[in-house]
């Protein structure tokens, strides 16, 4: 325990995490599985819409860890993170390090015609709030760390996916990988190598529009794209869905982005 720099409280000297509203039960897992408590924080809109916050301890000369996802309201979540962010850089923090697991904006880091690259604002916005560190899980392209000028450690969730996979599935004999489109074929083929099994790749279908010189601006207007997975068409019961043959006895999915909607069959 020495090494963690742990006091008699049982507190971890010098560090601060803090959350706003997008997951804050993931937050107060993070602080029980580090045996710290979460950082008093408040956050809440005004009757005009504005964001404010309220840090009710001091973050002097501390690190701070700011958690804070963008899958929900993307615009006000992250808003709240540059708040949070700027709010801790004028009270002197040390160092201020964000935890962001699923990046918004990251889908849009191609130059379109007439268009430009989101992502590239929204790492400029993220730094100049003052963020110093960005931890994030499978950003949609790697290069996408290039965007950022501070440190950017872009974790892997195929390990913990893999595990639970095995865990629930005794025999891959008769299980295959699906790749949503061809876009995902060589992150699916990773997937199914490591599993051991065969690998489908959906060529077309409702909403999955491939990057061709239909959606790079040339065609005006240009065709809509539907690559996230919070507009989950391929994530339906077999019975609803028509890319899965009725006798599949089991559909999983998995995804570190999915937003699920209240109506979902599946579990969120």
């Amino acid at each position: 325990m020495s090494a963690l720099g742990r006091n008699q409280s049982g507190l971890i000297k010098g560090q601060v995490l803090l959350c706003g509203n997008s997951h804050r039960e993931l937050a107060q897992r993070v602080a029980t599985r580090l045996g710290i408590p979460l950082g008093d924080c408040v956050l809440y809109q005004e009757n005009c819409g504005e964001t404010k916050i309220q840090i009710g301890e001091s973050v002097r000369g501390k690190d701070v860890f700011i958690l804070q996802t963008g899958n929900r309201d993307p615009n006000n979540m992250m808003m709240e993170l540059f708040i949070l962010a700027y709010s801790c850089r004028s009270t002197s923090a040390q160092r201020i390090v964000g935890v962001v697991p699923y990046l918004p904006y990251s889908k849009q880091c191609r130059m379109r015609k007439r268009g430009s690259i989101p992502c590239k604002l929204f790492a400029d916005m993220m730094v100049r709030a003052g963020i110093q560190h960005l931890i994030t899980m499978d950003l949609h392209m790697k290069e996408i760390q290039g965007f950022f000028s501070c440190p950017v450690d872009n974790l892997r969730a195929s390990s913990f996916l893999i595990q639970y996979l095995k865990e629930q599935q005794t025999s891959f004999e008769n299980v295959v990988v699906v790749a949503r489109h061809p876009g995902q074929a060589r992150r699916a083929t990773a997937y199914a190598e490591r599993l051991r099994t065969t690998l489908s790749v959906i060529h077309g279908g409702e909403g999955v529009v491939l990057d061709t010189e239909a959606t790079d601006g040339r065609s005006s207007p240009p065709l809509i794209a539907q690559n996230s997975l919070q507009t989950p068409s391929l994530l339906q019961t077999p019975e609803k869905n028509n890319f899965f043959p009725v006798s599949t006895a089991a559909v999983t999915a998995c995804a570190t982005d999915y937003d699920a909607p209240t109506d979902s069959t599946f579990p969120s």
